[in-house]
């Protein structure tokens, strides 16, 4: 009987949500002390320096102790919550269970038994996703893990349960950016072979297992923003907001990035009246119904096509090994203004995508953005991006690039100005461009050209027809 009560509470733990992230602040608790949870259940919802999520237990049992209080910053590997695996079962006394005694197990968890349900999606909103994370990592077990629980990651050694082997065949390790990455890939974790340390499958191995990558939206029940407005007393005259979550990660990062890469903008005012005759004709086009067609589109589609015609614009700089790194794609980021902050998520492989394939991932990114859905993997891998800063009636910027991306196009607000047309001054559609980029990878030659060539795009939109 001692044995079974030292064994009765399971400890989960901070997980690493984004790949690398060192803390995480609690935003909202699901469940209070004495609530009944199931395996997979969101218990949480936990907020990173790149997007908030929520986090699933991997439990059977009854929530014993919350251990932060909401609006607390945890580190990874801090224990968040303990559940009693065996409610109903009386508790020995304290004196016949030393606390410390009582921990080691509760880490080591020997005899945790495999699920045969589908968990809960690590991301914001509940999905139907396959991403269950365990307290461990799959990679070196805690110092006080035990014989058991190390055949239960490996499948050998110490004096393993017999449910130890089937819980690691049914349970693959994987980061959760690689198990929503093979969510959306529509990839079986249980069939793919793992390439990585202590068994764990890798990005890599994920498309390797799959021959034509085909991107599937993940159903998600919109959340609630988090309230950000803050009471301020009357006849206050300053107003102290912490920096944390994505704002502090946007101050560091656009800090860091100006400071690192050599900026340089360039500018070219056009006129678009075409451009926007041509959206409008699109609104209508049977091949395009129910997506989102808007300038923004077109101006998207224009600088793929630019950067397709001037490849080299698409690149990183590597301090560490003085290498300029070319990348043969372009994952397209869009900057997105919500109640968290900035961010950035991209749309990848967009030069590889069709126009109704580009207002279809255009629409999931935006509406996902503001419904507070974003995942860190979405944030990551960028290389160029775009900022709509006419949606606030500004004619343009000098935008900052996003780290480790090699530029940056701000796009001006659109509106009826006088332009000299086909000899006469007549009112049109004009709009103004700025590029950024880093002057270590593109130089005014190369930044000119992929600039004069998303103007050429959209006062002529014929060319994306002759271009693409």
């Amino acid at each position: 009987m001692t044995q079974d009560t030292t064994l009765r509470y399971r400890e989960f733990k901070m997980p690493d949500v984004g790949e690398g992230l060192t803390e995480a602040e609690i935003l909202k608790w699901y469940v209070q002390p004495g609530d009944t949870v199931t395996d997979g259940q969101v218990v949480c919802e936990v907020e990173t320096a790149k997007a908030a999520v929520e986090l699933p237990i991997p439990y059977d049992g009854v929530v014993h102790e919350l251990r932060f209080p909401e609006g607390t910053t945890v580190d990874v590997g801090q224990v968040i919550i303990s559940v009693d695996i065996t409610p109903g079962e009386p508790s020995a006394p304290p004196a016949a269970e030393p606390s410390a005694a009582a921990r080691a197990p509760e880490v080591a968890e020997p005899e945790e038994k495999p699920r045969g349900r589908q968990p809960v999606l690590v991301g914001y909103g509940v999905a139907e996703s396959s991403t269950k994370r365990r307290p461990r990592r799959g990679a070196p077990v805690p110092e006080q893990s035990t014989p058991a629980s190390q055949s239960e990651l490996n499948g050998h050694g110490g004096a393993p349960t017999a449910e130890a082997p089937t819980a690691s065949a049914a349970r693959p390790l994987a980061k959760p950016p690689v198990r929503k990455l093979a969510k959306d890939l529509g990839v079986d974790l249980t069939v793919v072979i793992p390439t990585g340390p202590d068994g764990i499958i890798t990005r890599e191995d994920i498309h390797a297992a799959v021959a034509e990558p085909e991107p599937v939206a993940p159903a998600a029940a919109p959340q609630p923003e988090p309230q950000t407005s803050v009471v301020v007393p009357a006849g206050a005259r300053e107003t102290r907001i912490p920096v944390k979550g994505v704002r502090k990660a946007t101050a560091a990062a656009m800090v860091g990035s100006a400071f690192t890469a050599p900026h340089v903008t360039e500018f070219i005012t056009l006129d678009v009246t075409r451009t926007m005759k041509l959206v409008a004709e699109l609104k209508s086009d049977p091949d395009l119904a129910g997506l989102r067609v808007n300038p923004l589109l077109l101006i998207a589609k224009a600088l793929l096509v630019a950067i397709k015609r001037n490849p080299e614009v698409s690149a990183a700089w590597d301090e560490a090994n003085q290498e300029i790194v070319q990348k043969h794609y372009v994952n397209l980021g869009i900057a997105a203004a919500t109640p968290r902050g900035l961010i950035v998520p991209n749309i990848k492989d967009a030069h590889e995508l069709t126009l109704p394939q580009l207002a279809a991932a255009l629409g999931e990114l935006v509406t996902t953005a503001r419904e507070g859905r974003t995942t860190p993997a979405a944030m990551q891998g960028g290389t160029v991006t775009i900022t709509n800063v006419g949606v606030f009636g500004v004619d343009t910027g000098t935008p900052i690039l996003n780290p480790g991306e090699s530029a940056i196009l701000a796009v001006g607000a659109i509106k009826p100005q006088p332009w000299v047309h086909k000899g006469k001054v007549k009112a049109r559609q004009v709009t103004t461009l700025a590029l950024s980029f880093d002057h270590r990878l593109v130089d005014g030659e190369l930044g000119s050209k992929v600039l004069a060539d998303v103007a050429a795009v959209l006062e002529n939109p014929r060319r994306l027809i002759t271009w693409s």
